[in-house]
């Protein structure tokens, strides 16, 4: 069965090396790399859980980039039959991050925006992001954002699904939402939002399958097998790491194709066309 990773990165030592990330690395018991990890590395770890293609994000804050638009690029164009480039930008400056976002996608071929409301410390439904929705509406391309509790030490709060993402979703009804990271401990928010809206949807990463909560599982199961997808928060979790325990969850074929690929596909018009 193919596999489609909605939420990782290829990182580079800044990235690695930012002290946001402490805690996570405490917690994993892993250590930080000492040089550049090599894009065959990262497609290694792939292939050992069989995953075909990944959703490769950049990521800014407020020292600048620390992996940019043009470092993702680069590694899609390495393997561009493995990776496809999600975008990021600097909040702080939306006439720039429109500009940039329209190069990404346009130039970079890029197929989403991605934003960490706690890098900002501001919550989805901030004026802020409101230019970014209305060029992804124009653009056609999904809205990738974290839900739920924040691993590094900042505030969580940006990462609660209503009324910040409920908010937006209401006044960007054509907006593609995809809210990575389940939304724990606000995982039934986030189940109301991807019930009630067509264009909301949820990825699983930063968790292995064995950590999803009951109520997603359920979901899985039944009505919301079109509206999750998989993800793994690579490099924090590997592919392995993210579905060794999948039989567990007890998925009938369906819902598991869905999940792994099918959704995703859809979402982010990987086989071309509009997306969902």
């Amino acid at each position: 069965m193919r596999i489609v990773d909605a939420w990782m990165q290829h990182p580079t030592l800044r990235f690695l090396r930012h002290d946001m990330f402490e805690p996570l690395w405490r917690w994993t018991g892993q250590v930080v790399p000492d040089e550049e990890l090599p894009v065959s590395r990262t497609l290694e770890l792939m292939d050992e859980a069989g995953v075909q293609r990944g959703l490769l994000s950049a990521w800014y804050d407020a020292t600048g980039p620390l992996i940019s638009n043009d470092e993702v690029a680069s590694v899609v164009k390495a393997a561009p039959d493995r990776f496809v480039g999600v975008a990021s930008v600097d909040l702080r400056h939306p006439t720039a991050a429109v500009h940039e976002l329209r190069r990404a996608v346009n130039e970079l071929g890029f197929r989403a925006l991605r934003i960490v409301p706690w890098i900002w410390g501001l919550p989805p439904n901030h004026r802020l992001y409101y230019p970014l929705y209305a060029e992804c509406v124009g653009l056609g391309i999904p809205f990738l954002t974290q839900v739920g509790h924040t691993g590094p030490m900042r505030s969580s709060e940006t990462g609660r699904p209503i009324p910040y993402l409920d908010d937006v979703a209401l006044e960007f009804p054509d907006l593609t939402i995809v809210g990575g990271h389940i939304g724990y401990p606000w995982t039934q928010e986030m189940i109301a939002l991807a019930t009630k809206y067509p264009n909301v949807y949820i990825d699983t990463s930063a968790y292995s399958a064995r950590r999803y909560p009951l109520e997603l599982v359920d979901y899985l199961r039944g009505h919301g097998r079109t509206k999750v997808l998989f993800g793994t928060n690579y490099p924090m979790i590997t592919p392995k790491q993210a579905l060794t325990d999948l039989a567990d969850l007890k998925l009938d074929d369906e819902a598991t194709e869905l999940f792994l690929e099918g959704n995703a596909t859809r979402v982010f018009a990987l086989n071309g066309g509009g997306v969902a």
